[in-house]
């Protein structure tokens, strides 16, 4: 269960205000990531700490990659310290609807603001939050106040900007040589581009993930999520991981420079390998694979599922045990996947008329202990499994 609580107070100071919103804290996910009580020998609970106790952040991040970074590292217990723009706030703040219901609780003086929003709520649980305007000098020495004290600081601005303000890396690690200083931008520091703002949307297609997305004969698409946006926050999440690893060693701080267009380009994977090794250019496969079969999305009687059977052992199954053919496993066309991904419209054609002779629930029922076939779910929560594990969490 989702329980929603105020952000906590601690950090009044002139020129800055906590804004009175709410946050969605959500144990179960902490409790997710692995740090569950264990039961000793004797069979007492003994709670294991969370790893990141003690360690403070300053996030001038804003919207998703960098609030996803921060958001993973509070639940490590983490104290992540959000910085608002004073007016209005993360501008997924007011990314509605939908929204949040708003509080009984809430103080007066937040009557006037909106509700929360499900986006803004979605990666930032778990932080404190106070707004700055750190472009006045009262403003410009709280947050300098607060750098002293953090382990990390976490930002999106363009680059260059912070210098301009004195806040970039230069100034921090004069203000404190400890401090691990992560920037989180479109295209880094360097380049042609690097004064560029960075969009998810815009990243995908210029980092070749849209030209892949999509089917054959249809334009490019874009990703459901803002995966590039996800992934570089992950990124930047491991590498600020690894820089206070660095610390415990060197005692001092470093610059960590994370961004979208290198994360998306890392993110292809054996798209580009095939390219860097075989000049082979990608194509649009919708749910298919270039280089497996079956690897994709069928249509039975009465919905769809996903097969993905990625060796020729899991094939001769399929074959055998499921469709009750085994003279596909014979066939030459589909001896083994060379052959099938040479032979794939033939293959996928007669698949999809085996699987159109019963509904989905057969099929299922066919496939239970194999692993390799699911139903196409609206949504990942009603399912079996993630209820099973939130539950567990709780």
């Amino acid at each position: 269960m989702f329980r929603v609580s105020r952000l906590r107070p601690g950090l009044k100071a002139s020129g800055a205000a906590f804004s009175g919103r709410f946050v969605v804290k959500t144990p179960a996910f902490t409790a997710r990531r692995g740090f569950r009580t264990e039961v000793s020998e004797d069979g007492a609970g003994q709670t294991i700490p969370l790893p990141l106790k003690d360690i403070r952040i300053v996030d001038l991040t804003r919207v998703l990659a960098g609030p996803t970074s921060t958001m993973l590292l509070a639940d490590l217990g983490a104290d992540v310290i959000k910085i608002e723009e004073p007016s209005r706030g993360d501008d997924t703040r007011s990314w509605i609807p939908p929204h949040a219901p708003i509080a009984q609780t809430a103080p007066e003086s937040s009557s006037h603001l909106p509700p929360e929003a499900a986006y803004f709520l979605a990666v930032n649980r778990n932080k404190r939050s106070i707004t700055v305007n750190f472009k006045t000098p009262e403003g410009l020495e709280i947050l300098r106040e607060l750098i002293k004290k953090a382990d990390v600081l976490v930002e999106n601005f363009v680059p260059g900007k912070l210098d301009e303000m004195g806040l970039g890396w230069n100034d921090c690690r004069k203000i404190n040589g400890r401090l691990i200083y992560a920037s989180i931008s479109g295209y880094g520091q360097t380049g042609p581009y690097r004064k560029h703002a960075g969009y998810d949307v815009v990243i995908e297609g210029e980092a070749g993930l849209m030209h892949i997305t999509g089917e054959p004969d249809r334009p490019p698409c874009k990703v459901g999520v803002a995966v590039t946006d996800i992934s570089t926050g992950l990124y930047a999440h491991g590498s600020i991981l690894a820089a206070l690893l660095s610390r415990q060693q060197t005692g001092k701080g470093l610059w960590i420079d994370c961004n979208l267009f290198e994360t998306q380009i890392a993110g292809l994977a054996n798209i580009a390998s095939n390219y860097l090794i075989a000049g082979k250019e990608a194509a649009r496969h919708g749910t298919a694979h270039p280089s497996i079969v079956p690897y994709q999305v069928f249509p039975c009687k009465d919905g769809f599922l996903m097969i993905g059977a990625g060796n020729d052992k899991q094939f001769r199954v399929l074959a055998t045990k499921i469709f009750n053919r085994p003279e596909l496993q014979t066939d030459p066309r589909f001896v083994n996947n060379a052959a099938r991904v040479a032979n794939r419209q033939v293959l996928v054609d007669t698949i999809t008329d085996i699987l159109m002779e019963h509904d989905r629930d057969y099929w299922l029922e066919r496939f239970t202990g194999q692993g390799y076939v699911h139903p196409l779910s609206s949504f990942v929560l009603p399912n079996p499994q993630t209820m099973t594990e939130f539950l567990s969490a709780q």
